[in-house]
């Protein structure tokens, strides 16, 4: 079953003194495209985090986001008091005039740097282990949603594939017609010329010219090519790369098709599979 790479998957947990959240967002493209904002307490574990959805995800335009919020009175910053008290004291030396608004030395000290020190937090084992459990739960929601995408892909190919199924089934119904078509237009062209030509050799010049604008072994290989699509939309694993080369198997033949049929009846049956092969092509893009 094929799936799609778009998709989207969130999870939220709840600790002692902090609550963090994991989203996911894909989007389609080549490879895996990861883009990762995490706090800086967390960096050292970014490359298990990474590890952990390229191995789920495989392909896309990757965006995961860890954020968390303080809910408990724990804080990692801190006023440093030493530092503070050094401004004041400095300002007001500054400015002697300005009297002993401790208040107003006060804020401008603060926003001065080192007025708050923070210290690095060490990353808990066991709240780690929380976030990846978050982590593969956010994962298997948006590979459920991927799935879910995927089913709406997959019926809406089976419907492009049977439609030009149907044009190509009109084309074998044609194709007779064409090819007399052809054989009365070359006749009356000769006997326009009003010339004696040795019919015979007409009849073989004329044999090789309809064996050029033959399309039986093009309708037989885009009816394989068609089926061995739909065979592999059955697969177990969703290959987007297969089922892309495949669709440019399915167009070459009906490009010659086309090339080759000199029948304006023909020519627009393959215009219309063409439309339909555009749409799939299309949408093959978003497919794992």
């Amino acid at each position: 079953m094929i799936q799609s790479m778009t998709g989207y998957g969130k999870n939220v947990i709840q600790l002692p003194n902090k609550k963090i959240t994991i989203e996911l967002k894909s989007l389609n493209s080549k490879g895996l495209d990861l883009n990762a904002r995490i706090p800086s307490q967390y960096r050292e574990k970014e490359m298990e985090l990474r590890n952990t959805i390229a191995s789920s995800l495989k392909r896309g335009k990757v965006d995961f986001g860890l954020y968390v919020e303080i809910t408990g009175e724990e804080t990692s910053s801190s006023i440093n008091i030493p530092v503070v008290k050094e401004y004041i004291r400095q300002l007001k030396a500054v400015s002697p005039d300005a009297g002993d608004n401790e208040v107003e030395f006060m804020k401008m000290a603060v926003r001065l740097p080192d007025a708050l020190k923070t210290e690095r937090e060490e990353i808990d084992e066991e709240e780690f282990h929380a976030i990846a459990d978050a982590l593969n739960s956010a994962l298997k929601e948006i590979n459920k949603f991927r799935t879910e995408e995927g089913e709406a892909l997959n019926k809406d190919f089976l419907i492009r594939i049977d439609n030009i199924k149907n044009l190509l089934s009109e084309v074998e119904k044609l194709d007779p017609e064409r090819l007399n078509a052809v054989r009365e237009r070359s006749t009356k062209a000769i006997a326009d010329l009003k010339e004696n030509i040795d019919e015979n050799r007409f009849e073989q010049e004329l044999i090789y010219y309809l064996e050029k604008l033959d399309i039986t072994e093009e309708k037989v290989r885009l009816a394989n090519h068609l089926d061995y699509f739909m065979s592999t939309l059955k697969s177990k694993e969703s290959n987007g790369r297969k089922l892309g080369f495949i669709c440019q198997e399915i167009g070459r033949e009906i490009n010659t098709m086309g090339s080759k049929a000199n029948y304006a009846a023909v020519q627009q049956l393959v215009v219309q599979m063409k439309d339909e092969l555009e749409k799939i092509k299309e949408q093959i893009l978003n497919v794992l």
